[in-house]
């Protein structure tokens, strides 16, 4: 990472001039210079001061940069245009799909940017500038930045569609517990990750469709590209919503009908022994007059009966196709 500017005690994380020959340098934090990139720490109170005070951003584009809760979005007044981005959490031991927000104001001249968490992309860009192979203009930055925020999700997409396959192909022989709790799992996931894909899919639909002088064509059609691209994530993602849903389902069938079978197999002991105790019970009150009381073999003829009872019922049983 570029070493900050001395003047750091904004916010600033690092301000940058680009050479226009795929590089940068450090310079001082300054508000009026073209070419520059200057970012900022999000959480810094002293970062909005700066943004009112010396960046001359107004009130509205510098609450958009500092404000914590923000949703993909795109506001433009003439050339200048506030976007806010979502890129998937790359920091190690966090979830991806806690995304992290990302906060740029540009007039095509200079950029300023915010942001609460480390972002890879931002590291990507940054790196590609020390090796001489970044951006060239402000308006190529911006749209470098918006690419690789883009392209860092389809990891975590791929990912997510492992999870959701391994968690079909366990359905026959895993726990169904601990499977259930990974489809739920699963589920929420990719629900974080739609709940700011799908508005920053529209953010950057109508980002390519604006009109700043300083957005060409070539720029253009790069954003509808990367829109394109950010719609079929979001495809997979339904896809991988669906996948889970119907894993759910099925192991929810596959619980339901091990239960009927266990079910079915109960009611038949039950019905079996039934006649059989109610028979037992008549015969063993004790009352006078009870047949065989005094017959040697009245044992034997009683287990007989008993048996004969039994293969009776399953007959009977399998005439009614119960069995």
């Amino acid at each position: 990472m570029i070493s900050p500017s001395s003047s750091s005690k904004h916010g600033l994380i690092h301000a940058l001039k680009l050479t226009q020959l795929g590089s940068a340098g450090a310079v001082e934090l300054t508000a009026d210079a073209d070419a520059t990139w200057l970012h900022f720490d999000a959480d810094d109170p002293e970062t909005r001061r700066w943004l009112l005070s010396e960046g001359g951003l107004s009130p509205i584009a510098a609450g958009a940069l500092t404000t914590h809760e923000t949703r993909p979005r795109v506001l433009r007044r003439g050339d200048n245009l506030v976007l806010t981005l979502r890129g998937v959490n790359r920091l190690p031991g966090a979830e991806a799909e806690d995304m992290v927000s990302l906060r740029i104001w540009t007039n095509g001249s200079r950029l300023i940017s915010a942001r609460l968490r480390p972002l890879q992309s931002t590291e990507r860009l940054v790196d590609e500038l020390l090796q001489g192979e970044g951006a060239n203009t402000i308006p190529d930055l911006l749209v470098d930045w918006v690419e690789y925020v883009v392209d860092d999700m389809a990891d975590s997409i791929a990912d997510l569609e492992l999870d959701v396959a391994s968690a079909e192909a366990a359905i026959d022989e895993g726990d169904p517990t601990s499977i259930r709790q990974s489809i739920v799992a699963l589920r929420k996931r990719a629900l974080q990750f739609r709940r700011y894909m799908a508005p920053q899919r529209e953010a950057l639909t109508r980002l390519s469709a604006e009109t700043p002088t300083w957005l060409t064509e070539y720029h253009r059609v790069r954003l509808r590209d990367i829109a394109d691209r950010l719609m079929r994530y979001i495809e997979d993602l339904d896809q991988v919503r669906d996948r889970a849903i119907l894993a759910q389902e099925e192991l929810a069938a596959r619980l339901a009908d091990d239960m009927n079978r266990k079910t079915y197999v109960f009611t038949i002991v039950a019905v079996l022994f039934l006649p059989l105790g109610f028979l037992t019970g008549l015969l063993g009150v004790n009352v006078g007059g009870v047949p065989g009381l005094d017959e040697p073999h009245a044992f034997n003829y009683l287990m007989a009966s008993c048996g004969a009872i039994i293969v009776a019922l399953l007959l009977c049983f399998k005439w009614q196709r119960w069995m």
